[in-house]
């Protein structure tokens, strides 16, 4: 056999090492959509706090307080006159028709990496389906890069109650110990802990020090370097 040869099988034993070892260690990957797949969290914390001013008394930081509720929690909880709740929904549904829906850093390399490693792969977010038809527009491909994805139709209560998790995990059938979460709220973050699952904190919403303590790990986002380590560990 020759010298070139040789290299080319040690390569492919590497790879095939390399994807049998992430795939035993780990069954499932869950994404929270915004903040972790797409960079969309500066343009809803604008959004948000344009909304807030609505309320008869100002909230601090109304914006990153409301971070991973269901747009009904939000208007059960701060928004009860029905008027309202058709200008801020109508205000919604046209912001997001508009919003451009671009990848997190360095995502979608992690996540074609995972599915090439056969870890099944979900979406998990308290959007619901009429925005995620805007998201489908831009990336007509989401759905076959993602074997499942739960919108806030599919669970009766929003993060961080555990119910969006515990649902994915139900659809899939893993243990929790065979999963992951990535999330970049604290509402996210919760919600994973509450199901019971290892959380990944992405640092693109939240300083990465405040998310260090509720999480397994933390990164900047999908290119920092510790990533790939970090998913070979998983």
């Amino acid at each position: 056999m020759n010298y070139e040869l040789k290299i080319m099988n040690y390569y492919y034993l590497c790879s095939d090492f390399h994807k049998n070892r992430i795939a035993d260690m780990l069954k499932a990957a869950f994404f929270d959509l915004d903040g972790v797949v797409f960079d969309t969290e500066p343009l809803y914390t604008k959004f948000w706090e344009q909304q807030g001013q609505l309320l008869p008394l100002p909230i601090d930081n109304f914006a990153k307080i409301i971070k991973g509720m269901t747009l009904v929690e939000i208007f059960q909880k701060y928004f009860p006159d029905e008027r309202q709740q058709q200008q801020i929904r109508s205000n919604v549904e046209n912001y997001e028709r508009e919003m451009e829906y671009r990848y997190v850093p360095g995502c979608k390399r992690i996540l074609e990496q995972l599915r090439a490693s056969e870890v099944k792969l979900a979406i998990v977010t308290s959007s619901d389906a009429k925005k995620m038809s805007n998201v489908y527009r831009q990336h007509p491909n989401l759905t076959t890069l993602f074997d499942l994805i739960l919108t806030s139709e599919d669970f009766d209560q929003g993060k961080p109650a555990p119910d969006c998790y515990l649902s994915a995990l139900a659809k899939f059938n893993y243990k929790k110990e065979e999963c992951v979460v990535f999330e970049d709220s604290f509402n996210g973050i919760k919600a994973g802990r509450n199901a019971g699952i290892r959380v990944v904190g992405v640092a693109t919403t939240n300083p990465k020090e405040k998310l260090m303590p509720l999480c397994t790990d933390v990164i900047d986002n999908f290119e920092d370097k510790h990533t790939e380590q970090l998913i070979e560990s998983l």
